[in-house]
């Protein structure tokens, strides 16, 4: 019978840095792993575990540095192009090609460029020579005994070359650390055995954190040893412990299973095998993460979400890994960002916040991603990471600070940044302009309003907008007018699409329009406030004289269409309101409402610049306009055509 265990609780949650020096230390600043010997030409990357002394001179004979002839030195004293000096072939001069041996007795080389040859047996000079002109002597660049690279040195291309020029045709280098990696969890799949075409049964998910985890160990120049997933049972996971601890492994990672739930075993098992230094860090993602030692080899709990999975890694494991190795951790090149919008953060914990940045003028601007820590996606696609320090309470719209870079920083540069509202063409424009070589789009889902606000502070390059005037019936301009005074702006046509109510396919609930929103057994998710969806909402209710409170979910929001409509599949709504192609995504059916018009406006000035007109000219493409159709709901035949100039 399998013992029931005791909830855990972080009693002891520790800060970042205070629990990454508690797990350093502990584990020694000196701690290495063994020295292994290698061939030279197999050790690019690697790091010497002792000096490296030249074992041979280089050259190790006196070589010529020049085509032309060798000379001695003392013979050319005193000549001048005035009184010129012919010397005799094979008895005065010897002819020489550069890297030769300098023949015995000589001292001195005169360039060919500087001869003149009267007849076939002697040749004029008319400058003089000095003692070791143009003549490479033995040990000019490497001597016998003399050190080349030092203890804890990363071999380089060129550092072969000087080893194998002195001799060294082998080396002492630290082995690379081996990390086992133990993925746990009852619930997961092996992904070799999930068929393309097979559904999976519910509550059962495809196991990747381990893949991660081993290219992660990869990059860190260790070796992974991926363990077959163990289900969450005491004995397998206590079994897979006792083998890894066995093991050749320098490091052991026990991935899931971190947190503070009572059918996780991870703490529980290091805790007998060993000592716990850590259970809780005060990180967002990440704070599950278990530091610990069994029989003095390092033990970390990885928490399962992906997100809190790679930055506890990078947090923990990374800066070991290199330490194994007498190397010190990499620092990511930075930026100054200024955030688009307010970001607040919970007081007390340091938070890691995903965010796209791309510059507008002279700023580096930065668009946070969702926070979700399951979310790889937002590691896929962020360009950064900015730290919000446990004592803060978030970041305000303005403020400068500091992001990690996860590209090069010359990709910023040639970053589209699109704040709006959502919509699905934007993923295959951010696809299509690839095409046009190294230029990205950066998107932030802020709501129509919100991404006029962008384009009014400089921001961003282009927002995206569908925002009704119920008034007049007409889109985006008079919204333009009022919160674009001053800006001149060209507003282009993006698509046509379908709005209208997200529903469970087959239509559970028999919802046939807005009206049905007020029914008492129908519950509805909503698109956030300033929104063009929820200003198209709040107009049809409004016309069909249904209060909002009235709506059942009317305050429960999301950020995305797509977002709406996972929302709707998975119960947690019966409907919402979005786009067509977002129902047609998830197989789910959908109740028509209306057709709007969504507009990219971008400041006049920015027009003709190269990576916004990129962008436009891929909106105005045939494949781009293709694959929008090929979506459903969307209506691209104006795509990219310019609508009006508004001078603002």
């Amino acid at each position: 019978m399998e013992k029931q265990l005791k909830r855990q609780v972080y009693l002891s949650m520790k800060g970042l840095d205070e629990a990454r020096e508690l797990f350093l230390t502990r584990i020694g600043t000196d701690r290495r792993t063994a020295p292994e010997a290698l061939f030279v030409r197999d050790a690019l990357g690697r790091v010497t575990s002792e000096p490296v002394f030249a074992r041979r001179s280089s050259p190790s004979y006196h070589a010529a540095a020049m085509d032309g002839i060798a000379v001695r030195a003392e013979e050319t004293y005193g000549v001048t192009e005035r009184r010129p000096k012919n010397l005799r072939l094979e008895t005065d001069a010897v002819w020489v090609n550069t890297g030769q041996v300098l023949p015995e007795g000589f001292d001195a080389v005169i360039m060919v460029e500087k001869l003149h040859q009267p007849d076939d047996r002697h040749l004029e000079i008319r400058a003089p020579a000095f003692p070791w002109q143009h003549v490479r002597k033995v040990g000019e660049d490497i001597v016998a005994t003399e050190m080349l690279l030092p203890q804890n040195h990363r071999v380089r291309p060129y550092d072969m070359g000087a080893m194998i020029s002195a001799g060294v045709f082998s080396l002492n280098v630290w082995r690379r650390p081996r990390v086992a990696i133990i993925p746990t969890g009852s619930e997961l799949v092996r992904h070799d055995d999930v068929k393309d075409a097979e559904p999976i049964e519910d509550g059962r998910i495809i196991e990747y954190n381990s893949i991660v985890l081993a290219a992660l160990v990869r990059t860190c120049d260790a070796v992974p040893d991926v363990y077959d997933i163990v289900p969450d049972k005491e004995p397998d996971i206590r079994g897979a412990l006792e083998r890894a601890v066995s093991s050749d492994a320098d490091v052991i990672i026990v991935n899931a299973g971190s947190s503070a739930g009572s059918r996780d075993y991870t703490v529980h098992m290091i805790g007998e095998m060993g000592e716990i230094l850590v259970h809780g860090v005060a990180m967002m993602p990440g704070k599950p993460t278990i530091l610990g030692l069994v029989r003095g080899k390092p033990v970390v709990g990885n928490p399962g979400y992906t997100v809190s999975s790679t930055l506890s890694f990078e947090q923990f494991v990374q800066p070991l890994l290199y330490r194994l190795q007498g190397m010190q951790s990499p620092v990511r090149p930075s930026v100054r960002v200024h955030p688009t919008r307010d970001i607040p953060s919970k007081l007390g914990i340091e938070e890691f916040l995903r965010v796209n940045i791309g510059k507008v003028g002279d700023n580096y601007v930065a668009t946070p991603l969702p926070r979700a820590a399951g979310s790889v996606t937002t590691l896929t696609r962020a360009e950064g990471i900015v730290r919000i320090p446990a004592l803060s309470e978030g970041i305000v719209r303005g403020e400068q600070v500091e992001a990690a870079l996860l590209v090069p920083e010359k990709d910023l540069l040639n970053t589209v940044v699109i704040i709006g509202s959502h919509d699905i063409t934007l993923d295959i424009l951010a696809n299509e302009i690839r095409a046009h070589g190294a230029i990205r789009v950066s998107s932030g889902n802020v709501g129509s309003l919100g991404g006029l606000l962008a384009l009014r502070k400089g921001t961003c390059h282009m927002a995206g907008s569908h925002l009704l005037d119920t008034a007049t019936g007409e889109y985006n301009l008079s919204y333009i007018g009022k919160y674009l005074k001053g800006l001149p702006v060209s507003v282009f046509h993006l698509v046509l699409r379908d709005q209208g109510l997200i529903v469970g396919k087959g239509n559970p609930k028999g919802i046939r329009g807005i009206g049905d929103l007020a029914r008492k057994d129908v519950t509805f998710v909503n698109r956030q406030a300033g929104s063009g969806t929820r200003v198209l909402l709040d107009y049809h209710l409004e016309t069909a004289g249904i209060r909002r409170e009235d709506v059942a979910g009317y305050d429960h929001d999301e950020y995305t269409h797509m977002a709406v409509a996972v929302d709707v599949l998975s119960g947690a709504a019966d409907c919402g309101m979005g786009i067509f192609a977002a129902a047609k995504a998830l197989n789910l059916d959908f109740v028509s409402v209306a057709q709007e018009q969504y507009d990219l406006i971008v400041p006049t000035e920015l027009v003709g610049r190269d990576k916004v007109a990129a962008a436009l000219e891929t909106v105005r493409s045939e494949r781009f306009r293709s694959r929008v159709l090929s979506l459903g709901g969307y209506d691209p035949a104006k795509s990219g055509q310019l609508w009006t100039e508004i001078e603002g």
